[in-house]
């Protein structure tokens, strides 16, 4: 990689915001093409790439990105994408292609889905038309075939959990009886990575998965043992369509449907690799691929430790508001309700920022979780994201992080979080939680929830809501700046080195315990 200029479409993604760090590392000069480089402010790698602003279904904004350019990565996608996502894929797919044909660049690399001949989903077919126009570009081309993808934070991974770890017995599809070559994430980063290197004459699809066959049940019980359950009964029924299963796994997963129909349309067909031509081009990594249930082990440990590095949850959602939230002088002439409170604490700035940054997922929200469990539920049962989404690290935010129904807007550590609302409602949303030390000590913590309503709709809405605010939001200032007092007490007694609530990931008492223990979230 050393010295090559290399190009990688979907960098806010889960296995493009794992490829950029690598391709890094290996000493390439690393350009990506983002429509929303905010969310790159915060990732650890991004100071050591060029980032461009662009959209790939727009040439003109595509060709700049091109020149110069080695090696292209097209890791893009459309899944749970509303509307005739198909046409926009294959948009994209032909503006890449023309663009590296025209630019000279020398490689392109695809990452598409294992998949049978014959009739296919609506998404799989899309993922295979995406690498045949690639193929056709003239740019010699590798198109990555890969079945399930197991790693922390994967949408694949996060299904087979949630599923196993909440249902004792799994009245299921006949799906769970068809054979899947899953692959781990870390050797799917190794072909691509190896893809760069590959022949300049070869341009051909390749077919990559792990060394084990298996039925979906299969995967769900190997993932049981592996987090120290008991092997669930799996009962297949006939009865269960793939439209039916999307609501069931959109119900008990975080999941949420614009993402489960894809991925269950995809369980319909045997998965397996058909050749292993990869390996005269690339290959095994020294170790070998890694089995099924050391991949899950993995991801387990992974999540354990808090170290997830890219999660499903980084995309962003079709359909939810994407609007910054203009500034407040914007405001005038425009219909804006707001719930504003602040307070001032004896907690120290820092140990109360500790508080709002791990707020949500496991920790809660600090203030009557049954009505926010409700709330998450109501959202689910029409498709939205629900509060069972969680959060990437229980301690640790940054700008793109999904927060449950929330989206990390801005972060200014230490001083601003800014959430803005990816649940259903009629109009726009935000939470404004702001730190400022006060002279002599303490802080100043200020909350301000804003919505604006859309049409009469709207309206009704907000007023509908209106009386829990009062019991929702005082009860989250209070008890996020009780916490942060407690968590400051505490600290200052402890022995040097000894481990106190305020360092831990959840530092909420029970009985101020938020959605999460409300909803049974692993």
């Amino acid at each position: 990689m050393a010295r090559r200029r290399v190009l990688v479409t979907g960098a806010t993604g889960y296995i493009g915001g794992r490829l950029a760090p690598r391709l890094v590392e290996a000493g390439a000069d690393v350009r990506v093409l983002v429509r929303s480089p905010e969310k790159l402010v915060d990732v650890p790698w991004a100071r050591h790439v060029e980032i461009l602003q662009g959209d790939l279904t727009d040439p003109d904004s595509v060709a700049p990105a091109m020149a110069g350019v080695d090696v292209v990565y097209y890791l893009a996608h459309a899944m749970g994408g509303k509307g005739d996502f198909g046409q926009a894929e294959s948009q994209a797919a032909h503006a890449v292609a023309d663009a590296a044909a025209a630019a000279g660049v020398g490689r392109i690399v695809y990452l598409g889905g294992l998949h049978p001949d014959g009739e296919l989903s609506k998404h799989l077919q899309s993922r295979k038309d995406v690498g045949d126009i690639l193929l056709a570009s003239g740019v010699p081309t590798v198109a990555l075939q890969a079945g399930v993808v197991i790693g922390s934070g994967s949408a694949s991974f996060e299904m087979i959990r949630h599923l196993t770890d909440v249902l004792p017995y799994m009245p299921a599809p006949k799906w769970v009886r068809n054979r899947i070559q899953p692959i781990a994430v870390r050797d799917v980063l190794h072909y691509l990575l190896g893809a760069a290197d590959v022949p300049s004459d070869v341009n051909r699809t390749f077919d990559i998965g792990g060394p084990d066959v298996l039925r979906y049940g299969q995967m769900m019980n190997g993932y049981a043992l592996e987090a120290g359950l008991k092997q669930r009964p799996i009962a297949s029924l006939p009865v269960f369509t793939p439209w039916l299963a999307s609501q069931w796994v959109n119900l008990v997963t975080p999941v949420p449907r614009a993402l489960a129909v894809p991925i269950i349309a995809s369980l319909q067909y045997d998965c397996v690799v058909h050749e292993r031509d990869i390996d005269r081009y690339i290959a095994p990594p020294s170790a070998g691929l890694l089995r099924y249930r050391v991949a899950v082990r993995l991801a387990l440990q992974r999540e354990k430790d808090g170290d997830v590095e890219t999660s499903w949850q980084d995309s962003s959602v079709s359909g939810a508001p994407s609007d910054l939230l203009p500034s407040d002088p914007d405001w005038s002439g425009h219909t804006v309700y707001t719930d504003d409170r602040e307070t001032e604490t004896s907690a120290p700035p820092a140990e109360l920022w500790r508080v709002v940054e791990s707020i949500g997922g496991e920790n809660g929200w600090y203030s009557f979780p049954l009505a926010w469990a409700a709330r998450g539920w109501m959202d689910r049962l029409v498709g939205g994201v629900g509060l069972r989404r969680g959060r990437r690290s229980q301690t640790t935010l940054r700008v793109g992080d999904a927060l449950d129904w929330w989206r990390v807007e801005k972060l200014e550590h230490g001083t601003l979080l800014r959430l803005r609302a990816e649940m259903k409602v009629p109009g726009g949303a935000w939470l404004d939680m702001t730190v400022t030390p006060v002279d002599g000590g303490g802080s100043h913590y200020r909350q301000r929830a804003v919505f604006f309503p859309q049409g009469l709709g709207g309206r009704l809405y907000w007023f509908a809501i209106l009386p829990f605010h009062g019991v929702i939001f005082s009860g989250m200032l209070k008890r996020i700046t009780a916490t942060a007092e407690r968590d400051a007490a505490e600290r200052s007694v402890a022995p040097a080195g000894a481990t106190t609530s305020a360092t831990a990931a959840s530092s909420v008492p029970a009985s101020a315990a938020g959605p999460a223990d409300a909803t049974g979230v692993a």
